[in-house]
């Protein structure tokens, strides 16, 4: 990929290019449940952080991140109890996730300081 994405975009990017070809691999009967679920969790994971890229204000899209997050991880254990993905595909895919959670939290605390610090050199502006 030549352009250059923010570096939670690409991991995101980076999990779905690792997830969409492991589900097409997933037996006839889960991979339209299970299967779809988690593609369609990963997608939308990936969008909502391109979302935060180009928003003013990057708190909602930033927490629909982070509970997509929250859903892959359910979605991938379950995958991995049902032994549908092997305990190392999931160890692997879990660090991913570790690394973009922490990622996503740092984003969020940044956005927090953005926000409160332009609200109060707005307030500093008004004295």
């Amino acid at each position: 990929m030549n352009e250059q994405l923010l570096p939670a975009v690409q991991k995101a990017y980076d999990i779905n290019r690792w997830l969409l070809p492991c589900v097409q691999r997933f037996p006839r009967n889960y991979k339209f449940t299970l299967g779809d679920r988690l593609q369609t969790t990963g997608l939308d994971l990936n969008l909502a952080l391109v979302e935060a890229a180009h928003s003013q204000s990057k708190q909602r899209p930033l927490y629909r991140a982070n509970r997509l997050l929250d859903q892959l991880r359910i979605l991938l254990r379950l995958a991995r109890d049902l032994e549908i993905i092997s305990a190392r595909q999931h160890e692997h895919i879990s660090r991913w996730n570790e690394e973009l959670g922490r990622m996503i939290g740092g984003w969020i605390r940044a956005s927090r300081q953005e926000r409160h610090g332009a609200s109060g050199a707005a307030s500093l502006n008004r004295s």
